[in-house]
């Protein structure tokens, strides 16, 4: 089964309208690119509306870096499904390494927010649910019971029909922002047990879930990555804040919709 390769951009705490800017116009020069990978930028909320006014003539979705567990309430801060979706969201993170490690992103509610995100039908969004080891459970080989764990807590409810909105992104924890990435066998044996796992679950609807890759990605090593059976493009941290490097990114990733 063919699986349309997705690169998504995750901005973090960085970014500006400038940089809104350029990367739309070098998108804009890339129209064959945009019509054979799907590409999102996650960029900080309060630039969302500038990116969708900036690539409105674009094949370029949106996406939030969070949302939270609530429909609403007293939550200074946060962001409900609601607001995210109306406001143009596409794609919603969850469960970033990020999120889990400094915002208390706990297993539960972790699994609150994907349960809120894939049962708001009003304008369906896609949930990119993050997993990954830390280096002292890759150590001590503990990197696929870890997985599994975080994959049977945050998928529990849900159901078949609902995996055509749900991406996961393997984002080894030790390779994030470190300047290391797993290499491509060994993110391709953790990319294959987790389709195994999808399917093992819900059948031929779970392995054709796309599976991204996060950790350290960059133009030189892309290409390589995304070469592996299992691993559909690129959830992409500091390289998207640098429109050659991204769009060297998303060309790598074309490659598998030929």
């Amino acid at each position: 089964m063919q699986r349309q390769p997705l690169v998504i951009g995750n901005w973090k705490m960085n970014g500006s309208k400038a940089l809104v800017a350029h990367l739309a116009t070098a998108f804009a020069s890339q129209p064959e690119l945009l019509g054979q990978v799907h590409v999102a930028v996650c960029p900080p909320a309060v630039l969302l509306n500038a990116w969708q006014q900036a690539t409105q003539q674009l094949a370029v979705a949106a996406g939030v870096q969070d949302v939270n567990e609530h429909a609403d309430g007293a939550h200074t801060g946060e962001h409900s499904v609601q607001l995210v979706a109306e406001a143009g969201a596409e794609y919603v993170l969850i469960g970033h390494s990020e999120r889990r490690q400094f915002y208390a992103d706990t297993e539960a509610r972790v699994a609150a927010k994907l349960r809120q995100v894939l049962a708001y039908t009003e304008q369906p969004l896609r949930a990119v649910l993050c997993v990954g080891e830390s280096a002292e459970q890759r150590y001590n080989e503990q990197t696929m019971m870890v997985i599994e764990a975080q994959l049977e807590s945050a998928l529990a409810t849900v159901k078949a029909d609902q995996l055509s909105r749900l991406v996961i992104a393997y984002e080894p924890v030790w390779a994030i922002g470190t300047g290391l990435t797993a290499s491509p066998e060994q993110a391709q044996q953790v990319h294959g047990a987790i389709r195994k796992w999808l399917e093992n679950k819900w059948g031929a609807s779970g392995a054709a879930v796309q599976l991204l890759y996060g950790g350290s990605v960059k133009a030189d090593n892309a290409t390589a990555l995304f070469a592996e059976a299992d691993i559909d493009g690129g959830l992409i941290g500091g390289a998207s804040l640098h429109a050659d490097e991204f769009l060297a990114i998303c060309t790598a990733a074309q490659a598998r919709s030929r």
